[in-house]
């Protein structure tokens, strides 16, 4: 077991790179001073190797044990990149960038890998190799696939990974997770619609594209009303509906967006194919015409059977007590691009409990810091006894 003490002692520490990270804020792939920082302290820490620009702006870390013979290489990953919200909070430590902010933890799970590499490099007590991955761009930039494609996993020997990420409302100390399915695949459409503008006292005239518009919304939710399998999970979401600026005119043109969210890929065709038939043939039933863009997102994040029991087993191991796992915590239809890496190479990813906190991309959202040594504690603990020294 690792060095609990050590972890404890680096807490603070840890807590002021989270909070100058909150502070600072960076969105997508423009997350250069973030970055920048996570090279510097790595290299300070002696890691063995410390690479920056994979996947445009991501940087690994290279940590080699003090032996090497078992052969083994596991990938850890935290991502960097905050949110388009304007901060609602009086932290001393809030956002100084207008409409920017950590309002989902990134800024903590930067700085807990950080902080799992500095115990990493200076402990050493393991048979094996950590490769440790800070990637850019996970809200919806999809970073993970950046690296991937720029031969992170073949370039560093990466043979399996894993990935955390922190849930309000699931107390400090908790963890949860499931094998399978734990996120959904999300994927984005929009949709437009072209009628016959004209006056709003001559409907009879046009085609009303707004009429069409919504017919093709409630239509929409028949796809998982009638067409899903009961017992699986989708949602259709219209998030957008652009269409006129006058009170008298029946515009010409309306358009539609939104998002589809499932966890199987057989349910993720029906979804597309379904949407684009209602879309087109509701058109064509009013005399208008529609087009439909549909752009596949982030896969499913599916975790690996064993490594989900492996990851679990860990978790009991630095978790708060009895019970203090779910290894049955139902599936979530948010999204993740760790799901990427989980194509890439076998590994879990595992929710990690920050307390009674506002939710996830809340303007009042802040990442727990007492949650700060549990989560290096459950890296250094899952490397250790990976790659047991002994």
């Amino acid at each position: 077991m690792p060095n609990t003490d050590r972890i404890a002692a680096l807490k603070d520490e840890i807590t002021a790179w989270r909070r100058d990270f909150h502070s600072n804020p960076e969105l997508l792939y423009d997350v250069h001073r973030t970055a920048g920082i996570v090279a510097e302290k790595l290299a300070s820490f002696g890691c063995d190797e410390v690479v920056t620009g994979i996947g445009r702006t991501g940087v690994v870390g290279v940590i080699r044990g003090r032996r090497s013979g078992s052969g083994k290489v596991i990938g850890l990953r935290a991502d960097m990149d905050a949110l388009p919200v304007e901060e609602e909070t009086n932290l001393p430590y809030r956002s100084k960038v207008s409409g920017k902010m950590h309002a989902c933890g990134h800024d903590g799970h930067t700085a807990m890998l950080l902080g799992a590499a500095r115990y990493l490099a200076e402990t050493r007590d393991f048979d094996g190799t950590v490769v440790l991955l800070f990637q850019p761009a996970e809200e919806g930039g999809g970073g993970a696939r950046a690296m991937i494609e720029d031969g992170v996993m073949d370039r560093f020997g990466v043979q399996e990974v894993y990935g955390m990420h922190n849930m309000p409302g699931l107390p400090v100390g908790s963890f949860a997770l499931r094998p399978g399915p734990l996120m959904a695949a999300a994927d984005r459409f929009r949709i437009r619609v072209e009628g016959k503008g004209g006056h709003a006292a001559k409907p009879n005239e046009t085609i009303d594209t707004l009429l069409v518009s919504t017919h093709i919304v409630t239509a929409l939710q028949s796809i998982v009303s009638r067409n899903a399998d009961p017992l699986e999970s989708a949602v259709v979401s219209v998030t957008a509906f652009k269409a006129g600026e006058a009170f008298n005119v029946i515009p010409q043109t309306a358009e539609l967006m939104g998002t589809v969210r499932t966890l199987t890929p057989e349910l993720r065709d029906l979804c597309e194919t379904r949407l684009k038939e209602i879309v087109t043939t509701i058109a064509r039933a009013f005399g208008a015409t529609a087009t439909v863009e549909y752009e596949r997102g982030y896969p499913v994040t599916r975790n690996h059977a064993a490594q989900t029991q492996f990851a679990a087993g860990i978790a009991a191991k630095v978790a708060a007590g009895a019970g203090a796992v779910d290894l049955e915590v139902p599936p979530t239809m948010g999204a993740e691009d760790f799901s990427f890496m989980l194509e890439a190479r076998p590994g879990a990813f595992i929710f990690m409990g920050n307390g009674d906190s506002a939710g996830l991309h809340h303007p009042a959202y802040d990442f727990n810091d007492e949650a700060i040594p549990v989560g290096v504690g459950y890296w250094a603990t899952l490397v250790e006894t990976a790659m047991p020294a002994n």
